[in-house]
């Protein structure tokens, strides 16, 4: 019989602050609604790192059970335009580079988590607006970890010029996209999780994945979502490539198991695999939700 101390907790510290720093204190587009000058955003940033810091000491002081403790970031993910080393690297660099007063970026966040330091490119790009860190700051949030987790849906292809600069390669007309309207681009999940995992040195967990679909309940009771179905394929089988590559991958969570209330968007868009009437509360599984079952039951072979 296994006992309390044999067992493991999984823990996850935060979810996306890009997105409750950047979308809520930056662009006003989320909760709380704030549009603070960028000094503010960075201090509130700082002050997430922080809380994430102290949430990680806290939860391995008072754990009963063996804890493995990560953070789910949002995966900012760039694909290389061609199998080429030139385009990888660049694609690579461009991916851990920071280039706008945003929070649209991978390091300023995850950098001080892993390695205890901010990058240098976003201490030049934001040196007028960054407030004075203070003595045990870094040491706070440089928590050790056991994953790296990383909310990944899309991606942004990069090519190298003639001079090895990064060149971003513009979408298709009339590109695949879901009702977010992002790009569906099933490669974010081999080269986001292999990117991160080269920089960071820590197992990799896809955190969320998934997409936004036109749902309703067809003429005959069910749900027909089949881009759905095939999106999570086509996701999955490159996740799959970068794990038989040797990528250290600890799990995948589908977003989501149910319609949700999503962000500023309500209930309007719909990433689950089970249809949730919002009026009713009434609950139907989607194609996509029969198809998850089997694939997780035989662990992947049918994709």
């Amino acid at each position: 019989m296994d006992t309390l101390s044999d067992r493991v907790s999984h823990w996850i510290t935060q979810n996306e602050p890009q997105c409750f720093i950047g979308l809520g204190h930056q662009a006003g587009d989320h909760a709380p609604g704030l549009k603070l000058g960028f000094s503010d955003v960075l201090l509130a940033a700082h002050h997430s790192l922080l809380a994430h810091g102290k949430a990680v000491q806290t939860i391995r002081s008072h754990a009963r059970s063996k804890p493995t403790i990560g953070t789910a970031l949002v995966g900012v993910v760039k694909i290389p335009f061609s199998n080429t080393h030139k385009d990888i690297e660049t694609a690579k660099q461009f991916m851990f580079s920071i280039r706008a007063r945003d929070c649209w970026n991978n390091t300023w966040f995850a950098d001080p988590i892993v390695f205890g330091r901010y990058p240098d490119d976003g201490l030049s790009l934001f040196e007028k607006e960054i407030s004075e860190i203070k003595d045990g700051d870094m040491e706070t949030i440089s928590q050790p970890l056991d994953f790296y987790g990383a909310n990944i849906y899309h991606g942004e292809t990069i090519k190298s010029s003639d001079t090895g600069s990064a060149i971003p390669v513009p979408a298709p007309d009339g590109p695949a996209l879901t009702t977010m309207e992002w790009e569906v681009k099933p490669e974010a999940l081999y080269w986001g999780p292999r990117f991160l995992f080269e920089r960071y040195k820590l197992p990799v967990v896809v955190t969320e994945n998934g997409m936004a679909n036109c749902d309703w309940v067809h003429q005959d009771g069910k749900v027909h979502d089949p881009q759905r179905i095939d999106f999570h394929a086509r996701y999955l089988r490159e996740y799959k490539r970068v794990i038989d590559e040797g990528v250290p991958c600890k799990g995948y969570f589908l977003w989501s198991i149910m319609d949700n209330f999503e962000w500023a968007y309500g209930y309007k868009q719909r990433f689950g695999i089970i249809y949730v009437d919002h009026a009713t509360g009434k609950r139907t599984m989607k194609d996509s939700a029969y198809w998850y079952h089997d694939v997780i039951v035989g662990n992947g072979d049918m994709l």
